[in-house]
């Protein structure tokens, strides 16, 4: 996900799944799987939908904005299912100032999807066909059952990035003490400036 923050807003674009990766273990009705979402399924459900939520945490009562609304775009690619919003709630934007912002999920109802039974190992659950209600920004309270996601924020001369897996590393790079001035020269010089 990359974050920009603005002075009275966070514009969030990033991933909330990649298709075809498997999930943390969940449970299910079919018991504890890792699960996959099949290739289209997310925008078979886009065109369905009427609407989709923004939230915080997954939680009704944090509703930050939705498609209807606009500040919400949602669109399946050859990666997944990726998500542009604009958020102007106050506490996601300190939580972004904080760097506490850690990825997507999104809320679904399966309509249709089949296991795989896989030796030594937890079965898999393919979805094919999905209902999609919401997606969600989830902060340092929770943690996603999709770890394939990436952060990355950037405020005035700060950058950081983070790459979510099974183990957890962010890098800061603070643009403020990089030295430019080689740079700058040799754009004058191609531009013919002294």
């Amino acid at each position: 996900m990359r974050i920009e923050i603005r002075s009275d807003s966070v514009l969030l674009d990033g991933y909330v799944n990649a298709v075809g990766r498997d999930s943390k273990p969940i449970i299910t009705p079919h018991g504890r799987v890792v699960e996959q979402i099949e290739p289209r399924a997310f925008q078979r459900a886009l065109d369905r939908a009427s609407n989709v939520e923004l939230r915080l945490n997954h939680d009704k009562t944090r509703k930050l904005g939705s498609t209807q609304e606009k500040n919400l775009e949602l669109f399946e690619d050859n990666i997944g299912l990726r998500a542009i919003a604009t958020v102007t709630d106050p506490e996601v934007i300190q939580k972004a100032r904080e760097k506490k912002l850690k990825g997507w999920s999104f809320g679904q109802y399966v309509l249709k999807d089949s296991l795989e039974e896989r030796a030594n190992e937890i079965p898999r659950r393919h979805v094919q066909e999905l209902d999609m209600f919401e997606v969600s920004i989830i902060d340092d309270r929770m943690s996603p059952c999709y770890v394939g996601t990436s952060i990355e924020q950037r405020a005035d001369k700060e950058m950081v990035a983070e790459q979510r897996g099974d183990e957890f590393r962010a890098v800061t790079v603070d643009e403020a003490k990089i030295d430019y001035t080689e740079f700058e020269n040799t754009i004058k010089k191609l531009k013919g400036e002294k």
